[in-house]
């Protein structure tokens, strides 16, 4: 049989810092306010270029830490809600940037928990030998579509992009996926598209935060035990917890709902906010790169946002 293995991870995060003293000559607000009720410190803006530049970097990482060649990719998905152009997507922009064969690219829209759906989309393809390495992208150039005069919004959110190579193997790697969507609540987190705007003629993010936080936390738990028990585990069997990093309270509500202990739980959300799609693949980077992850690990990875869109996947490492 032929299981699907994460064999490299990337990332690119922009220089620009925005930090809470930053926010606070914007809107009313203070560093204070923002730790506790976000666990943010700062985030990441993109000063100069698009979201296909971040994920060229991210890609190039990903693809150095794996050995692996561009020629070597049999295709190309990217996670994002900031793409560079309504069309020709970000992944076809990827293919040509890249000098890959000619092979299939294409981008998928699912909010913050975007690289979940990519990476089960990614997990069939191998699994059912259609492909044998693929690159899969998340990335949000969000501080393009915030107000900065919203201080519900714009003191969570940031820019970055993360990237896989996933590709075949004799060993299992990603055991499960999970996912789901409800779009009776999609005008509690949305961005006006096609021909509308908000009334100054903007289309900014808008969140209902109070009742997306309480979807969240319910649903993170329930989604993440579905991954674990389609994975054949129990919740005690997870290593290591890589939660979306969206609101330190939703990580926290959701990490103690699992009973997990805190050493178990990835967290760098202070560093760069929420950065949707980008989000697990950051963290995901960081943890590998810090030694957080070894070999035989389970991971479990939960995300939650609009749509709503949620999904949970278990691999191990």
């Amino acid at each position: 049989m032929s299981y699907a293995r994460i064999t490299g991870t990337g990332i690119y995060v922009p220089e620009k810092l925005l930090t809470n003293e930053d926010l606070e000559s914007l809107v009313d607000t203070s560093d204070e306010w923002i730790k506790a009720r976000t666990g943010i410190s700062e985030r990441r803006l993109l000063e100069n270029g698009s979201t296909s530049d971040m994920c060229y970097s991210a890609c190039i990482d990903a693809l150095n830490n794996s050995n692996t060649d561009p020629k070597e990719i049999d295709g190309i998905i990217v996670a994002t809600v900031t793409p560079d152009y309504i069309t020709p997507s970000v992944a076809c922009l990827l293919q040509d940037r890249l000098q890959t064969r000619k092979v299939f690219a294409f981008d998928l829209s699912a909010g913050c928990s975007g690289f979940i759906y990519c990476l089960n989309i990614a997990k069939a393809l191998i699994e059912n030998k259609q492909s044998k390495k693929l690159l899969v992208v998340g990335a949000e150039y969000l501080s393009s579509i915030v107000d900065y005069k919203d201080r519900g919004t714009c003191i969570l959110f940031g820019d970055g992009a993360g990237a896989v190579v996933i590709e075949e193997s004799n060993d299992p790697g990603i055991l499960s996926v999970c996912l789901g969507a409800s779009g009776k609540e999609a005008e509690l987190l949305y961005v006006p598209g096609g021909g509308s705007k908000d009334v100054n003629g903007f289309r900014f993010l808008k969140m209902e935060g109070k009742e997306v936080f309480k979807e969240a936390v319910k649903v993170i738990q329930s989604n993440s035990l579905e991954a674990i028990k389609a994975a054949n585990l129990e919740p005690a069997d997870i290593d290591l917890f890589i939660p979306h990093q969206a609101n330190m309270r939703i990580i926290e509500a959701a990490r103690e709902r699992l009973e997990l202990p805190l050493e178990k739980c990835f967290i760098n959300i202070d560093k760069y906010g929420n950065t949707s799609s980008a989000s697990v693949l950051l963290a995901l980077h960081e943890a590998h790169q810090e030694s957080k992850i070894k070999k035989g690990d389970n991971i479990l990875f939960s995300v939650f946002g609009a749509g709503f869109a949620w999904g949970s996947a278990v691999l191990i490492w």
